[in-house]
Formats: structure tokens, sequence, C-alpha cells
């Protein structure tokens, strides 16, 4: 996962992911200055409880220090829920829109010709109002689809038929209705350079047997559909285990936190979020700073993150207790088989080197008790519209990012505000 990214998640966001994992930490590592004097005597009870059904979890690879989670949390009900599966159909519409993706990337750069609907376009442009330039009006290598709709009426169309390294002035006007009041119903010039476009190749059985591992078209195209509907389905599946987790957590109610396991999750958080700062060259008060935060915001932020986690912890542990599960039975190496191979990695210690165990143990405990709860719970299969569909695959791959192994260069993990503005100008000249 490129670090940018897990500052974002981890800094901007602050939220705690159902499957996320961070680098190595020392959440494991406890002291008595942590554990104030209720903790303590807390502690001397637990130890006399028998009560806990015998799992590998009581011997070493529990998620919190205490013992008897009741004590901490009151958990709502978990089994005989009543939940939905919401999946999607895969259209003939779907498949053409994968399909055409590929045909982009492995489209030519058109050196003689015109625009036309269709091709990619890369453009410089500036835009004036009363001839002067307003913010969010200009952009330097932009990229765009001609004919998608993505910029205000008129705009596309103006580069229909432009040439490579061709200027153009586009007069347009913003609709009334435009999100940004500032510039809403007003004339605007668009000064636009063409500075490249490639076109889609053409979808022939020969370019399918020179670019994929079929041969004909009708074999790429069912390849391509069969992805898509394994993909639906694995999104149905995530979207399930999610409804599930968050019906149980809304339901339940924590009683006290374990000040031992709340400290260490805040230092191990703030620590992982100063690692991330630093290699992306600055401060943690310039960056905080940069997203409008005060150390107090910082400070809040940290405990509500480290809070949150120890609640599903807590939630997570106690249901493990009362039916005996563990993160070393056969149910539990399936998922660890499937982490590492949807991630990439050689083995379950190659993760763990990457990730710490006690975050690799968290997000397996995790996994193993959504699919309990599904297991024991009524699941009804509804279908989903074409919108759901978009959403909860961009979910998905939310999700699989959030344990992405991919290092890259450290260049590109760092930071990028300015990115960032960037992307926040060009939006305003594109519809809303």
């Amino acid at each position: 996962m490129k670090k940018k990214a897990v500052v974002a998640m981890l800094i901007m966001c602050m939220a705690v992911s159902a499957a996320a994992c961070g680098k190595s930490s020392d959440t494991e590592k406890t002291t008595t200055e942590t554990t104030d004097t209720k903790d303590s005597e807390d502690s001397k009870e637990d130890s006399t409880d028998t009560d806990i059904k015998e799992t590998d979890s009581s011997e070493g690879n529990r998620l919190v220090s205490v013992k008897d989670v009741s004590k901490y949390v009151t958990i709502g009900e978990y089994k005989g829920l009543e939940l939905n599966r919401t999946s999607q159909s895969v259209t003939d519409d779907d498949v053409q829109a994968e399909i055409n993706y590929d045909l982009e990337d492995n489209g030519t750069e058109v050196k003689d010709g015109t625009v036309e609907n269709g091709d990619t376009v890369t453009i410089n442009f500036t835009g004036t109002i009363d001839g002067k330039e307003f913010d969010g009006g200009s952009a330097e290598d932009y990229e765009l689809v001609v004919g998608d709709g993505e910029m205000i009426d008129g705009f596309e169309d103006g580069i229909v038929g432009m040439k490579s390294g061709e200027t153009k002035e586009l007069d347009l006007t913003f609709p009334d209705d435009y999100y940004e009041e500032s510039v809403a119903g007003k004339a605007v010039v668009f000064k636009v350079t063409l500075q490249k476009f490639t076109r889609l190749a053409e979808l022939t059985d020969e370019w399918v047997a020179a670019n994929t591992d079929y041969k004909t078209v009708d074999e790429y195209r069912e390849a391509v559909k069969k992805q898509l509907e394994d993909t639906a389905a694995q999104t149905a599946d995530y979207g399930l285990y999610s409804d599930a987790w968050n019906e149980v957590q809304a339901a339940s109610e924590v009683k006290d936190y374990p000040k031992e396991d709340v400290d260490a999750a805040k230092k191990s958080y703030q620590e992982l979020n100063e690692e991330y700062v630093k290699e992306a060259g600055m401060e943690m008060s310039d960056f905080l700073e940069s997203q409008g935060m005060t150390e107090e915001d910082y400070e809040s932020e940290c405990q509500q993150y480290a809070e949150s986690k120890v609640e599903q912890n807590l939630i997570v542990q106690g249901i493990m207790d009362a039916e005996g599960l563990s993160i070393n039975d056969e149910e539990t190496q399936k998922l660890k088989d499937d982490l590492i191979e949807e991630y990439g990695f050689a083995s379950i210690d190659e993760m763990i080197e990457t990730y710490g165990e006690q975050e690799v143990n968290e997000s397996l405990a995790l996994l193993r008790v959504e699919r309990f709860i599904v297991e024991n719970a009524t699941v009804t299969e509804v279908a989903g519209d074409s919108e759901d569909a978009v959403d909860e695959g961009d979910d998905l791959e939310e999700y699989d990012e959030s344990m992405d192994s991919d290092t890259g260069d450290d260049t590109e993990d760092n930071v990028d505000i300015e990115d960032a503005a960037t992307e926040d100008a060009t939006d305003e000249v594109a519809e809303e």
C-alpha cells in the first residue's frame, strides 16, 4: 500500500478499518506503569475466572490484556441475525466497459489526425472570467476521455477536431445551477492546448491474441464476464460480513476501557503516524497545520481511534471466548491462506514480519468472528442496482488496499498535499 494512502487513511480519516493492518508495533508490550489500580485489581480477579472456554486465545494470542471481557463490554446478540446479501448481476454493458478499459490501456497515440469522441486526450487549459483567471479553472497534463461528459457542456465538444500541439479558445458558460456559486451562470473562456491523444484499439481476434491470454474475442469476453461475476460475488460477501459485524457492534455497549490496552493502542497509532509523516519529509506539527488540526485535535483523534480499536477487540475477544473460537483453528487457517494469496505474501510469517503479529491477529480474529456471525444468521439474497454495484466495488478496492503489501518507490510514497490541491482545482471545471 502506498504510504500516502496509509497516512490519508490513518490521519485524515482516523477510521478503524475492518481488516486494517499497520506496520509492526509494540501493542503487545505493556508495563505496570500504564495500568491503573482498577485494572490491576481486575487482572487479579480475572486470573481466577474459569467460566471461559479454553482456546489458544487464552494462551498468548488474546487481543486484550484482560481475561474476563464481560466486565468491560456488554455484547449484543450475535446469533440468529437476519441479514441481506446484496449481489449485483453482470450485464453486457459491464463487460464492454471493462473491455474498453483494456482497449484504452493498449490504445495507440495518434500522431496525425484529429480528436474524435472516445479518444483519450492530455490537455493544458486556463479558464478566465472577464479576462481574469479564477481558482480551480486551470490545469496541466489533464487527462480525460472525450465524450464521457466529465466537463461542462461544450468543453469536450470543443476539443473534437483538434490536432496534437494545437491551441484553441472555447467560449462557454457555466450552468446556472453549477455547484460552485461563484462561477454559476457566468461566461468563461478556456484556452486549451492539446498535448497528445490516444485512440482505442480495435477489438479483434488479432488484438486479443496479442494482448491477452485468449485467442478470440468470444473467449476474452467470456473470461471478462467470469472475472466480473467473481468480483461481484466477493463484493457481496464483504458487504455481508461488514453488515454482520456492524449490527453486532451497534448492539454492544462498552462499560469501561482497559487503560493498559487504550494506552498501548494510542501509543502505537501515534508512532505509526509519526513514521509515515517523517517518511513524507514533514514534521508532525507542519502536517497537522496543513490539515487544519491543532495538537489538541490530534490528541483527541488518537484517543478516539484507540478506544474504537479496543472496543472492537473487546467484542471480538468476548465472542471468541464464549464460542471457543481460535485464530489457529481450521477455519482461520483458510482465512490465512486467502489473505497471503490475496496480498502476495509467501507465508503468514512474512505478513507478520511486515505488519506485526498483533495487527495480523486482530485482523484474523475479526474475520473469523464475522464469518461465525454469518454462519449463525438467516441470510436473504437480494439484488442490487447498478449504482450500488459501483459503490460496493469502490469499497472493496479500498478494503483490499488496506492490507496491500506493495511498498513502491519511496518518492512515490510521500504525502501528495500539492497533488490533492491540484485535483481539487480541476474539479471546479468538471460537472458536479
